[in-house]
């Protein structure tokens, strides 16, 4: 034992300092590799026995598993794009609202007016939240409509397309003054007293006016569509489609207009108290 020893020893010292057992090592690691195929082989055996000899029902229980989780992550994937477009939309109001001075408030459409000759919606926002009859609401677009009942929680709004709807305009190309209206049709709506020698073509775009106090100077209303002309008719028949994505839209903004601020000099608020 003491030989043993003292040869352990002499051993590690060469191979520490002068490395003499390097050649060795190798020669002897190729020796055993055999050996250790040798012991693999049993648990390599019993590895492929088991996926080979697998029953049918457990394969049908990992496929059905398989498949819940597949589902799953693709209802997750669903919600993860619902929140990114909502997100968007989310920050093209923010941006719209930097466009717009004054008291701006962000309301969730609730239920939509299933009434063909109606186009109407319903918020979450109401008198808790300042919300009055007449207020404007915009999306990130353009004009949407107006407030025309409040209720304590939630509020109805007009649409700039419903036949009860006027909004006084300005087209941005010439500066012509015009009214439009609702036809009830969802996406469309017309252009009221304009003489067939108006300067105006198809693809012109028109922005609210601010006349009347009510919506925000500015905003973009729409564009021209279709114009027909009759010379035996005073007016031309004038179609436009609004900026506003009527139906797509699920964020509205709220807007407090110039007629509701505090300025002394304010020309909406001085008009509305002659008026009283």
């Amino acid at each position: 034992m003491f030989i043993l020893v003292v040869l352990s020893i002499v051993l590690m010292t060469l191979d520490h300092r002068f490395h003499h057992v390097d050649s060795l090592r190798a020669g002897i690691s190729v020796l055993i590799y055999p050996v250790r195929l040798m012991v693999d082989i049993p648990t390599e055996i019993g590895e492929w026995a088991s996926d080979t000899f697998k029953t049918r029902k457990t394969l049908q229980e990992e496929n059905l598993s398989l498949k819940t989780q597949n589902q799953l992550l693709k209802a997750e994937l669903q919600k993860f794009n619902y929140v990114k477009t909502e997100n968007m939309h989310l920050r093209a109001l923010l941006k719209s609202s930097k466009e717009i001075s004054g008291k701006v408030l962000i309301a969730e459409l609730l239920s939509v007016d299933l009434d063909p000759y109606k186009r109407q919606v319903v918020i979450n926002k109401g008198s808790n939240d300042g919300v009055f009859a007449g207020q404007p609401m915009v999306d990130a677009h353009g004009v949407m409509g107006i407030v025309t009942h409040v209720g304590l929680l939630s509020s109805t709004a007009l649409l700039v397309t419903d036949p009860n709807h006027s909004l006084p305009i300005q087209f941005l190309r010439t500066g012509l003054r015009a009214v439009v209206s609702g036809t009830g049709d969802k996406n469309r709506f017309e252009l009221l007293y304009l003489p067939n020698s108006a300067d105006i073509k198809v693809g012109d775009e028109f922005v609210t006016s601010g006349l009347g106090c009510v919506f925000p100077t500015g905003y973009p209303a729409g564009k021209i569509l279709e114009i027909n002309t009759d010379p035996s008719l005073p007016f031309a028949s004038v179609i436009a489609e609004p900026s506003a994505k009527l139906n797509q839209s699920r964020e509205v903004l709220l807007v407090w207009p110039e007629s509701r601020g505090t300025g002394e000099n304010n020309p909406c608020r001085l008009n509305q108290e002659a008026k009283s």
